[in-house]
């Protein structure tokens, strides 16, 4: 069991890979480059936190090998402390790449008996969850084993002083919509701040909007619904939606965990909920220009007049910063 370490503001649980993409936006089987990199949709969200200025830890677990001990390196460097990571000799490090095509990006896993998929629920122990202010957890990990899946329900279930950030993050990959529907509905159900996807909703649970998701999910505090490149909604006791920016779209895996990052930061800030979903959209814009899972945050100067714009300019603002 992983003991306490040093306290963060959010502690980030959660499988990380390595990652392989084109380092120009092209098919795999014609691209003549790579990048290789640390993927994972928690520690993304650790990185982005990180490069806010946050304390942020990652927890998880890698392979006793090369990729594992560089990918742990990598998230150590962007500012996370990475001292929750346990290396397992027995499992190796999975591994993941992008496929950047017109009609869209397709992911390949290599993961299946990965060290992380070995976690289950005596991993990290009560005073290591106790002491972050904000746990963020996702639907992936349940899906990794049934260890996985333990982990994750015993962290929902237990006496908390934290409170649970739960991203839906279905991956069809790993799980059919039909046996993953049940359960991140229930899971996510016992979670204090929720994110999904309109469109990932609507694959799950057959609802149309925004509000049919709340209705859906009653016992989180709130829910954020993402609605692609047309707003966000945060909905708890009040009601709220903000517009997403004009962004022109390089490749849009990784962005999610931006958005997550960015809202948490606002939370963790003291912010309403409008400032919040800016933040989220506004990290999310940055990472939707690149082709890697964690894009450079937008300098604090620029975040702030972007964060301040009235709601007709914010309502203009492309990415580029043109108002």
């Amino acid at each position: 069991m992983v003991q306490p370490g040093n306290e963060a503001e959010v502690l980030c649980l959660g499988e990380t890979m390595s990652l392989v993409a084109p380092a120009a936006p092209a098919p795999l089987e014609r691209a003549p480059s790579f990048t290789l990199s640390a993927g994972g949709a928690e520690s993304n969200v650790a990185v982005h936190l990180a490069s806010l200025g946050h304390r942020a830890q990652w927890a998880g677990r890698v392979g006793d090998d090369p990729l594992g001990r560089r990918l742990v390196a990598s998230i150590a460097a962007a500012g996370v402390d990475t001292g929750l990571v346990e290396v397992r000799a027995d499992a190796p490090t999975g591994v993941y790449f992008k496929d950047p095509r017109p009609e869209g990006t397709r992911v390949h896993y290599y993961r299946a008996g990965s060290a992380a998929s070995t976690m289950d629920e005596d991993f990290l122990a009560d005073e290591v969850v106790d002491a972050a202010r904000v746990l963020h957890i996702s639907g992936i990990t349940p899906a990794l084993s049934e260890g996985c899946d333990r982990l994750i329900r015993r962290l929902l279930t237990r006496p908390r002083r934290a409170p649970i950030s739960f991203d839906v993050n279905h991956r069809p990959a790993l799980w059919s919509a039909r046996r993953a529907a049940p359960v991140l509905a229930e899971l996510a159900q016992l979670a204090d701040v929720v994110f999904v996807g309109l469109d990932e909703a609507a694959a799950l649970w057959g609802v149309k909007t925004a509000d049919d998701v709340r209705e859906l999910l009653d016992g989180p505090v709130t829910v954020v619904v993402k609605d692609g490149a047309e707003a966000a909604y945060a909905l708890g006791e009040r009601n709220t939606v903000v517009p997403a920016p004009t962004v022109e779209v390089v490749e849009p895996v990784g962005a999610g965990d931006a958005f997550a990052a960015g809202f948490l930061s606002g939370v963790l800030r003291g912010e309403d909920d409008q400032r919040c979903l800016r933040r989220g959209h506004l990290l999310a814009a940055h990472s939707l220009r690149s082709t890697e899972d964690h894009a450079a945050a937008p300098d604090a100067e620029s975040l702030e007049r972007w964060l301040g714009l009235d709601e007709q300019r914010w309502g203009a603002l492309r990415f580029d910063g043109s108002e």
